[in-house]
């Protein structure tokens, strides 16, 4: 009679079969990703290749500071997961809305850029190939971070009115897979238009 070890018993019991809701955004993620790729390489292709201005360096300032609100939710996200996991849900409330307002900062970085851009520079989708792939590029990982945030919001009215409750928090780990993904998508886009680009 052969005997199993129990290490391999341990190992066995520890590991799982990941939810369907983790392998519907690893899948979504895994397709938005192929689309950023895309809207990069177009970005990388065209750089320095207008006829007029304004160009990248002239116009663009670097945003440090709405970076950092960005990059900076993806920890308190972390924190909002935790804690809920658990059942804390006073510290789920603070670590989410925190990590909602510092999306919501970011978003109005991009919004008073681009106003700038439009209204200042004069930089639109059809002044030139930097227009046309500076928008494409940052305007779908803008979208991307509406997106987000809708559904964020929506987690916070649930956590809010007391409907949003332990037993979800794999719900939430899957929402906040997708926030990680947009933050580190904009550490591409970050480096791609800021630094390379300019």
């Amino acid at each position: 009679m052969s005997t199993v070890p129990l290490e391999h018993i341990e190992n066995e019991a520890a590991w799982r079969l990941p939810t369907k809701g983790v392998v519907a955004m690893a899948s979504l993620i895994t397709g938005e990703s192929a689309i950023f790729t895309i809207f990069v390489v177009a970005y990388l292709y065209y750089i320095g290749r207008d006829v007029a201005g304004p160009t990248p360096k002239q116009v663009l300032e670097v945003p440090y500071f709405y970076s950092v609100c960005l990059l900076s939710s993806s920890f308190f996200i972390w924190l909002a997961e935790h804690a809920i996991e658990h059942g804390k849900m006073a510290a789920f409330r603070l670590w989410w809305s925190i990590t909602v307002l510092l999306g919501l900062i970011f978003l109005y970085g991009t919004a008073v850029e681009w106003h700038k851009l439009i209204t200042v520079d004069h930089l639109t989708v059809g002044t030139n190939l930097f227009g046309t792939t500076y928008y494409s590029l940052v305007g779908l990982h803008a979208t991307h971070v509406v997106i987000g945030l809708l559904m964020m919001l929506l987690v916070t009215v649930f956590a809010f009115t007391r409907k949003l409750l332990p037993a979800h928090a794999e719900r939430v780990k899957v929402l906040a897979l997708y926030w990680h993904f947009v933050d580190a998508v904009w550490v591409v886009v970050f480096t791609v238009v800021y630094v390379v680009g300019r």
